[in-house]
């Protein structure tokens, strides 16, 4: 007898405590559209964010409730967002490709290293002491943080120790921006052709002593340029993207060739006036 209560008690209240999940779970149950596994599989599982998302799956769910539209992802292919739009029976929408743009091309061979950095094999190391050795105080150290946080390979480090951004493979995921101590990486849509690769707010020929692409702060892109898409700010130029922009004009007396062209084929595009550069060496000051 003494046995039976305990064990009755116990199975007494096993039965209490199933109900309650059940009746939790029914009370509580939040409906989940089967369409949104359907969809996150026909996604490119990036999860990179240029969507606006913090993922696929929170895109899936915007899609399926009819608050996103497929062409926001501009990483799928154009039969991918298709397949969604013809499964959802709703329109494909459009959404311009976004990349990352870098505002420097001072590299090894035309910006001078006026010390030897030893330790860590970071940009966030180098820029702790004092600024990386670099001369021009805003330009890429080279070390290539960007390039180990970019998850999808769109980034690589040339011979002069620059990255280049291959626009097929970046997500825009904003990765490399966060990485970069210097600040020299932005999201921008790939019609953004028009890039001022500098950050320096040097001003003057003086400029040249350290890089000799930098920007001298001249002013003829924002001569040469119409209806006031260029303006100089701080010493450089700062392009109007609202504006008509689909020209090469301003670029084409810049000395230096700061104020460049990006061509999907043929990539950096300078002005016929800019200083030609041959020097494949490093520019360093006696150190190694």
């Amino acid at each position: 007898m003494s046995i039976i209560i305990p064990i009755a008690a116990l199975g007494f209240l096993t039965l209490a405590l199933a109900g309650l999940i059940v009746f939790a779970s029914r009370k509580f149950y939040v409906f989940e559209d089967p369409r949104i596994d359907q969809v996150e599989d026909m996604l490119p599982h990036a999860n990179c964010g240029a969507c606006g998302y913090p993922g696929c799956r929170p895109f899936a769910e915007a899609l399926v409730s009819g608050k996103a539209l497929p062409g926001k992802c501009t990483v799928s292919s154009d039969e991918g967002r298709m397949s969604i739009a013809d499964f959802l029976g709703i329109s494909l929408g459009t959404e311009e490709k976004r990349v990352a743009r870098l505002a420097c091309g001072g590299g090894i061979n035309v910006a001078i290293n006026q010390a030897y950095y030893k330790g860590i094999d970071t940009c966030q190391a180098a820029t702790m002491v004092s600024g990386g050795g670099k001369a021009c105080s805003w330009g890429c150290l080279g070390y290539g943080d960007c390039k180990v946080v970019c998850d999808f390979d769109a980034i690589t480090m040339n011979e002069f120790s620059i990255p280049v951004v291959d626009v097929a493979k970046c997500t825009a995921c904003g990765d490399c921006v966060e990485a970069c101590p210097k600040g020299l990486f932005s999201l921008h849509p790939v019609s953004h052709q028009l890039w001022v690769a500098c950050k320096s707010l040097e001003a003057g020929d003086d400029v040249l002593d350290v890089c000799e692409v930098g920007c001298t702060a001249c002013g003829k892109c924002a001569m040469d340029a119409k209806g006031e898409l260029i303006t100089m700010v701080k010493s450089l130029p700062v392009i109007d993207y609202t504006k008509p922009h689909k020209t090469q004009d301003p670029i084409q007396r810049c000395p230096t060739g700061a104020i460049v062209w990006l061509d999907e084929k043929e990539g950096i595009v300078k002005g016929k006036e800019a200083k030609k550069i041959i020097r494949k060496g490093s520019r360093n000051m006696g150190y190694s």
